[in-house]
């Protein structure tokens, strides 16, 4: 148990700061009208879980570590779907209504 729980805090601190810096480099490099860096990470971080799950029938099968590792932690820490749904709300707030639809259906 508290190995498990070490597995998914570790993967999660290394997720949270890829995603930091993943966010950090977007808004250096593009406009932040849209929150390009919330939208990259998120869609990385859900085709990662998917091939991550995909592999667990094959590779992982025996090794439920990995996958707490990987999907529970890393992938976890990684994807922020609660603070894209915050920027889409502060979009509407600021009525800029052709970049908050995008966002909002897919997370509510």
């Amino acid at each position: 148990m508290i190995k498990n729980i070490l597995l998914i805090g570790l993967g999660g601190g290394i997720g949270s700061i890829a995603r930091y810096l993943c966010q950090r480099w977007f808004m250096a490099n593009y406009s932040y009208s849209f929150p390009w860096g919330t939208f990259a990470v998120n869609f990385i971080g859900c085709f990662l879980i998917g091939l991550f799950w995909g592999l667990s029938f094959k590779s992982f099968d025996s090794n439920e570590s990995w996958k707490l590792f990987l999907m529970t932690g890393l992938c976890g820490g990684f994807t922020t779907f609660s603070a894209f749904t915050l920027e889409g709300i502060g979009l509407l707030k600021e009525q800029k209504w052709h970049y908050s639809l995008p966002i909002l259906p897919p997370v509510w």
